[in-house]
């Protein structure tokens, strides 16, 4: 009797431990980005770019996270805060760096736009950068 009393025990606390973790995440989200969560268009996210004083807030579109040049900031961002970070991701390059990697990022966009028949790339394997 003791030993199944133990296992439903256990089995419970790890079932309480799930729960707390959800409500943590959610809080964060509703309270820092309560006002910022409004003017993000629907398939864009916000990132914060630079760091210290010169640090900028943009909004992407999610597709850029799929772009060769994207990723590269985002392994340097790794590198720099690892995956650990709370609240927007952010990118500790310089911020004339990032425009110019939006603008290139932007270029190719309209390109494949008009150049493909409409084919939207939804890559599913880097939903990574949103688990905190």
């Amino acid at each position: 009797m003791g030993s199944g009393e133990k296992q439903h025990s256990h089995h419970h606390h790890h079932h309480v431990n799930f729960h707390l973790h959800i409500p943590h995440l959610h809080g964060f989200h509703h309270q820092h980005e309560k006002k910022e969560l409004k003017d993000i268009p629907k398939g864009c996210l916000a990132i914060l770019v630079g760091q210290g004083e010169e640090q900028q807030r943009f909004v992407i579109p999610v597709i850029y996270i799929n772009h060769p040049l994207f990723m590269q900031l985002l392994k340097e961002a790794e590198e720099e805060y690892g995956f650990d970070q709370k609240g927007p991701i952010t990118i500790p390059c310089h911020v004339e760096e990032f425009r110019n990697v939006q603008g290139i990022i932007d270029k190719e966009q309209h390109h494949h736009h008009h150049g493909s028949g409409g084919g939207h790339h939804h890559h599913n394997h880097h939903v990574w950068c949103f688990r905190v």
